[in-house]
């Protein structure tokens, strides 16, 4: 379990970090440019701050796997984490619409890999608690 934790920690950290580039990629200056400067900021703030979050969770699980898997306090946390994403994989679903990715065959790669990649995180996590 400690090899998992480990390799959603590096997944995490990168993840993390790729979303720098989200602004860039997603033409935020322009898509968002008819948003108010509060709904703008916004935009950008919680996107910092998830990505700032899912690093901590990544170094989180790389520094700390044994305490994770073997302490109490570590095994409600995984249990949270857990929860987190099992509502993120429920997201994945029902929180975007499918016209995002049907029919475009990149957009569907990254949503049957990130699926599967929900379902992993939320399996160990479950796992570790249980």
């Amino acid at each position: 379990m400690e090899l998992h934790l480990r390799i959603i920690g590096c997944c995490l950290i990168a993840l993390g970090l790729v979303h720098a580039i989200f602004p860039k990629q997603f033409n935020w200056k322009q898509e968002l440019s008819s948003l108010s400067i509060m709904n703008r900021e916004m935009m950008y703030v919680h996107t910092f701050f998830i990505a700032f979050t899912v690093l901590l969770v990544g170094v989180l699980c790389i520094t700390s796997s044994k305490e994770l898997i073997e302490t109490t306090l570590g095994k409600r946390i995984s249990l949270g984490l857990g929860i987190f994403w099992i509502v993120r994989l429920y997201v994945q679903f029902f929180g975007y619409s499918s016209k995002t990715w049907r029919g475009k065959p990149f957009e569907t790669i990254v949503h049957i890999l990130f699926s599967i990649f929900w379902t992993y995180l939320s399996a160990i996590f479950v796992m570790i608690y249980l």
